[in-house]
């Protein structure tokens, strides 16, 4: 590795960063981070801060997992790679797909498709809930319907599902016949609507509304996140998505539960539907699934997907999409760990209590600074913050003042994200008592310096 006065002089020069303006970048280094242990990093200055963001949603065991590191290093060293295409497979992939297989048994799941990750994992339920349409008849079945909100990743096919338009417009026009409903966003709806329960019915009716514009005999699938992640952490009412599936099985359209952050206990239960009592017919995982040790994602699907699918005789039943490195064996062996190391420490349950410590520190915050607009979380360890300059019309702070505000949390000793006018949590499932109240200091100290 080059010397430090090497990285910092071409820090930005070649490399071009996802979600942001190569310009900004060059204006403002990124901060380089050198090294991690358990739940803190450290940035090529020396100095260490606790990781509220988990690497990037996922890195839930934290970063010190020797028995994840041990098995990628032992798999080097008896198979690196070999394809994962039909024909020819490994034994860790073998393994590993009984082991998510077995984890997600009880949301309903039977079958693991191995991506490189979360992006691969939707572009793959979105082609195969079409492909399964086909092999039942049903070709005209082609188009999607999704939450306002929602994030899926970057693909094309993703990000015309995506609900955020700062994900969509550059890339116009995206793939046509994809349809959006209003989220379940008590802060910000049309409906102005600041009771859950009744906002979960109002977008409910808007789902049949449009199902019924659109006739159910076009619509292929919806998908959607338990908990909206880069949308804001929008928690809906418990009713909701289990409304949302009952409309999809009396139309015939598939559910998609988009697990990408909610899997692996993020919210406090293995996943996001079945924390929500739901049986989807389809999963998109990744994130959790390796702690961000290693780059794979899966998609799951059900016994009435499975089943359409294994016992076709139709030639269009073959599955010709796939990556390089879906099964990868170093990767498999990193799920299997993870996977072990994810039940044995049962990162759950501590997702559970840390999150309610997280959520209510930040509530006694909002009481104390004004510019704090609205408090989301409280399931499992995520949460946001929506940052506003006026409470009553809810206007969105500006980008220099939470700039600012993420510096000097920073510097106070947390990681933060920023997402627009919200910071974003995440942290490891494994963190602390006193790292959470840390977290909370380093806010305390954020907003008090605005």
């Amino acid at each position: 590795m080059r010397d430090n006065n090497f990285i910092i002089e071409n820090n930005a020069k070649h490399l071009w960063h996802p979600m942001g303006a190569p310009s900004d970048s060059l204006n403002n280094p990124p901060k380089v981070i050198t090294s991690a242990d358990g739940s803190r990093i450290s940035d090529i200055d020396g100095h260490t801060t606790v990781d509220a963001v988990g690497g990037l949603w996922c890195v839930n065991l934290g970063y010190s997992n020797e028995a994840v590191k041990k098995a990628i290093s032992e798999q080097l060293n008896h198979l690196p790679y070999y394809s994962g295409f039909a024909g020819t497979t490994n034994p860790a992939a073998i393994e590993a797909s009984y082991m998510v297989q077995e984890m997600f048994k009880a949301d309903g799941m039977e079958r693991v498709f191995f991506t490189s990750g979360g992006s691969d994992s939707v572009e793959t339920c979105l082609r195969l809930s079409r492909q399964y349409h086909r092999l039942r008849g049903e070709p005209t079945r082609t188009k999607f319907i999704s939450l306002k909100k929602g994030y899926h990743g970057t693909h094309f096919g993703g990000a015309s599902v995506n609900g955020n338009n700062r994900f969509r417009i550059a890339y116009e026009p995206l793939l046509p016949g994809c349809f959006h409903l209003p989220s379940p966003y008590t802060y910000r709806n049309p409906f102005n609507e600041i009771d859950s329960q009744k906002l979960a019915l109002n977008i409910a009716q808007a789902f049949e509304d449009e199902i019924a514009f659109q006739d159910k005999n076009t619509i292929a699938a919806f998908i959607m996140e338990p908990i909206q992640g880069a949308g804001g952490v929008i928690v809906p009412d418990p009713s909701f998505m289990g409304l949302m599936q009952e409309i999809c099985e009396r139309t015939g359209i598939l559910m998609i539960s988009d697990e990408v952050i909610t899997g692996f206990g993020r919210t406090g239960s293995w996943s996001g539907a079945r924390h929500w009592n739901v049986k989807p017919d389809m999963m998109s995982m990744a994130k959790g699934i390796t702690s961000g040790y290693f780059p794979v994602g899966a998609a799951l699907m059900g016994e009435k997907v499975a089943d359409v699918f294994e016992n076709s005789t139709s030639p269009e039943a073959g599955i010709f999409h796939g990556y390089t490195y879906s099964a990868h064996p170093v990767g498999a062996a990193a799920v299997c760990a993870c996977l072990s190391e994810t039940q044995r420490i049962n990162t759950k349950n501590n997702a559970e209590i840390r999150g309610k410590q997280l959520y209510n520190g930040i509530l006694k915050l909002k009481k104390k600074f004004d510019v704090i607009g609205d408090v989301r979380g409280g399931q499992g360890l995520m949460a946001a913050i929506e940052v506003v300059s006026d409470q009553k019309k809810k206007t969105a702070i500006n980008m220099d003042a939470m700039k600012k505000l993420h510096q000097k949390t920073y510097e106070a000793g947390a990681m933060v994200r920023l997402g627009l006018n919200n910071i974003l949590m995440s942290p490891p499932l494994v963190i602390s008592e006193a790292e959470i109240d840390q977290i909370l200091d380093a806010l305390d100290y954020g907003f008090s310096s605005m």
